[in-house]
């Protein structure tokens, strides 16, 4: 399974080219995106969501483009897009926000409430099922966007800021959450957090510019930093002489 952008284009403007004739393959089943703001990141998770559509080149997930009339629902079933900032529906509860999700992707209303008490298990929010859903935790949030993804089967899911201002707990959960979910699906995370990035994530993709920096193995990319120690430091320092600035 790859996700893979192909002589990919995109500007907000005449003036704004944000790619130019971008190609990257993202193949590993949890990649982390890297850059410095303005580096093509957003876009390229908008892209894959199919929020936002190529002026040239194509985008696809198994040989399937969103921009493609045929490919387009199977498309969306198939990825799913989790942003930096879950809104509750109001006056739905959690079970009935994950289940909703599965509908709006084509599932059947009876098909969507019977998964999404499954799926609420997987992300341990079960005995939450019946609080309304405005009523739960930042974290929690996360994770009944994830539940209402694997409601509908999505296979790769797209990830932004996921442990932004969560609290220590909280981001201790979701990485538990992440490792467990990498046997299963396939996840791409935009994010600034790098101290977990040797033990969540396979491979790491470093854009700047617009352009791919880096994109290798984790333990690669932690191996460019001479000398420094402990994760988080390592991390820093590849990064940094890859585009020349810290987080």
């Amino acid at each position: 399974m790859a996700l893979e952008f192909r002589g990919v284009s995109f500007r907000y403007n005449r003036k704004t080219t944000v790619l130019d004739g971008f190609d990257l393959r993202v193949s590993g089943p949890a990649t982390v995106l890297l850059g410095p703001n303005g580096a093509g990141k957003s876009t390229l998770m908008a892209l894959a969501a199919s929020q936002l559509k190529p002026l040239e080149g194509t985008v696809t997930w198994k040989g399937r483009s969103p921009t493609a009339r045929r490919d387009m629902t199977a498309y969306r079933k198939a990825v799913a897009w989790l942003p930096q900032h879950i809104t509750p529906v109001p006056g739905l509860t959690v079970r009935e926000q994950v289940a909703y999700a599965g509908w709006l992707k084509g599932m059947n209303r009876t098909d969507a409430w019977k998964a999404s008490a499954v799926t609420l298990g997987r992300v341990g929010l079960d005995k939450l099922a019946d609080r309304r859903s405005h009523q739960v935790s930042g974290g929690q949030l996360r994770r009944m966007g994830i539940a209402g993804a694997l409601t509908h089967h999505s296979e790769l899911i797209l990830m932004d800021e996921p442990t932004a201002g969560l609290d220590p707990t909280q981001r201790k959960v979701f990485r538990s959450l992440l490792e467990r979910l990498a046997d299963d699906v396939h996840i791409l995370v935009s994010t600034h957090q790098t101290e977990d990035l040797a033990d969540l994530y396979q491979r790491v993709v470093v854009l700047d510019g617009g352009r791919v920096r880096f994109h290798g193995t984790a333990a690669a990319f932690h191996a460019m930093a001479d000398g420094a120690q402990g994760p988080r430091e390592r991390a820093e320092a590849a990064y940094t002489q890859l585009v020349g600035e810290e987080i």
